[in-house]
């Protein structure tokens, strides 16, 4: 057993340009506490402060956490630089402090490991009025921080604490069941699965070793035996694939409405994040309640941008108007600042190249969705073209594509759907929402033929430049990846039109336990299928694919769906198919942006 809860709290006035603190104890509303680190700048004024609170370790530093920290800009390079988290040293040195939160089972916080829970939010709740209540702290705090930094942001600044001025969750899901965990009821197991052995548990309160093997400090009241850590966390991995749908307490415990948030925000989403944090910046700028509430989108890879001098300009005029009352932009001046902003890809400028990337315009926008819309239908033919035009009378004969279920990575099942070249440069953007009539039946050519009782629906949105290429985009890890995805599984295709945040361009579904419907073989079923947001400029002669596939296809990464017990095949290993002809419509309907005149 570890010895008795100690407080080991040190000072550090002296080798660092800023105070620095370390093991600071914050009491918790269960009895419990949370350790802190604290930089505070060289002053007798009280100011501003910047709190994060997560899994991946106080005193685990940047450079050790992952090689990349190399790339990172050189102002943002300190003593105590950690992933995903705003730079004492730079922050500091623009009159913030900082506190860099252990989160509860984790670093040196004691408690019950139970990542992205109720629990946790709770304890980063009384982690941001301890920071408010400080004898050096201004009274006003700020929230700012990358991914799993950003997306718990949204849940505390729901419950209102004392002192939470303004909140910027950058790049960060706003619903764990929709954005992470289950994307259109399908298990997003191998990412869950990366980040919980790798970032996760290696960093458990009471784990042995840690401080040799680089990752922070060995726990201060000691090390715990395997027993005890195992009955101290609850695994993700396990978790999630054990439940399914919302209305479960594990789901049920995490909701929280965006309405609830009225502090001011600044939503920053990466288009490249098709697969983790893209459809929760958008859907938590669109909800939130807050008078002042922006939206701005990005490129580039996952960890880089929120470093950039430019980026970092942002985030701090913003924070500077409300945890300062400095604001030389405007942000608190209703109408002086666009609410949305927004990063706009035309040509071909590879990935994973930051420099290049600045070829992409900003243009600023007083809405979203753009008020510009025009929602329109691609129809898929039998031929696998899209076409604008929707079949005549005469070309309603009844056709049926099929393809095998269960496809994977390595052995891909798909079709493909193809516009003619663009006559004139479109844009594309906003919300997109396949409609599919599907079938499934018994494979004959399977050794073993299964009865299948379920589909699973995978569709990629496609960018072929006018010579023919694919363009790529810069992926959260910089892989290539393509415009957009999206997912269903069929038995939860049940859509809740009167739910108020339905719309004919985002449909609403529960995934409640009570939504499961029949999948029967060789039965015709019309869905809509969501598919996340994107922007793109298709330049003149360029062309747009809609990929419908069984399994995850390039573009994928790390973020794959494979899961033998969420799929297995005697649920889903038959043949699925798709159906033309009267009474089967089939379309993606896309967000084209009429030219604008210069």
């Amino acid at each position: 057993m570890p010895n008795k809860l100690q407080d080991l709290r040190t000072v550090d006035d002296v080798n660092f340009p800023y105070v620095f603190e370390q093991n600071v104890t914050v009491p918790h509303m269960s009895g419990g506490v949370v350790r802190c680190n604290v930089y505070q700048p060289k002053t007798a004024d009280r100011v501003p402060v910047l709190v994060t609170y997560g899994p991946y370790g106080k005193d685990t530093h940047y450079k050790d956490f992952t090689p990349k920290y190399s790339e990172v800009s050189p102002r943002h390079q300190s003593a105590h630089s950690a992933w995903e988290t705003p730079d004492p040293g730079y922050w500091t040195e623009h009159g913030y402090a900082v506190v860099r939160a252990d989160e509860l089972g984790l670093g040196q916080s004691p408690g019950l490991l139970d990542t992205m829970s109720r629990g946790t939010a709770d304890a980063f709740f009384d982690v941001v009025e301890w920071a408010a209540e400080q004898p050096w702290s201004s009274g006003k705090v700020g929230l700012l921080g990358i991914s799993y930094y950003a997306g718990s942001q949204w849940r505390v600044a729901a419950r209102k604490p004392k002192g939470l001025a303004a909140i910027i969750p950058w790049e960060g899901m706003s619903d764990y069941y929709r954005d992470r965990c289950r994307h259109g009821g399908i298990l997003s197991n191998a990412f869950i699965k990366f980040w919980w052995n790798r970032q996760v548990i290696t960093n458990q309160y009471g784990r042995p070793g840690r401080a040799a093997s680089n990752w922070g400090l060995d726990t201060i009241e000691g090390d715990l035996s395997e027993e005890e850590l195992a009955a101290n966390r609850c695994d993700q991995t396990i978790d999630n694939r054990i439940h399914r749908f919302r209305d479960e307490p594990y789901h049920a415990s995490k909701e929280y409405d965006l309405g609830d948030i009225e502090v001011p925000l600044l939503s920053v989403g990466n288009w490249g994040g098709i697969l983790l944090h893209l459809r929760g910046n958008i859907e938590g700028y669109t909800h939130a309640g807050s008078k002042f509430k922006y939206l701005r989108m990005i490129t580039g890879r996952h960890d880089l941008p929120f470093y950039y001098d430019e980026e970092v300009e942002v985030q701090r005029s913003f924070l500077d108007a409300f945890l300062k009352g400095e604001d030389h932009v405007g942000w608190s001046q209703p109408g002086k600042v666009s609410p949305v902003s927004l990063i706009i890809r035309k040509g071909n400028v590879g990935f994973n190249n930051a420099e290049a990337e600045r070829a992409y315009q900003r243009r600023d926008e007083a809405e979203w969705p753009l008020a510009s819309t025009q929602y329109t239908r691609f129809h898929l033919t039998p031929d696998l073209t899209l076409q604008h035009e929707p079949p005549l009378p005469d070309d309603h004969k009844k056709a049926k594509l099929t393809y095998r279920g269960l496809g994977t990575m390595t052995d891909p099942q798909l079709l493909q759907f193809t516009t003619p070249p663009f006559p004139a440069e479109t844009e594309i953007t906003g919300h997109i929402v396949a409609h599919l009539c599907v079938s499934v039946s018994p494979d004959p050519a399977s050794p073993s033929p299964t009865v299948p009782s379920d589909m699973d629906l995978f569709l990629t949105l496609r960018h072929l430049g006018p010579d023919g290429n694919e363009i790529f985009y810069t992926g959260t890890a910089g892989d290539p990846v393509p415009l957009t995805k999206g997912w269903l599984r069929l038995s939860l295709r049940k859509v809740n039109p009167g739910h108020p945040l339905h719309r004919e361009w985002l449909p609403r579904r529960e995934y409640f336990s009570e939504d499961v419907l029949p999948v029967v073989p060789c039965e015709v079923y019309a869905v809509d299928v969501e598919v996340w947001p994107t922007n793109v400029v298709v330049e003149k002669g360029g062309r747009v694919v809609l990929e419908v596939a069984s399994g995850d296809t390039q573009g994928s990464g790390i973020f794959l769906h494979d899961d033998p017990v969420d799929r297995a095949g005697g649920v889903f290993g038959g043949l699925n198919h798709l159906h033309f002809g009267v009474g089967f419509e089939n379309y993606v309907t896309l967000p084209v942006i009429p030219a604008r005149e210069a």
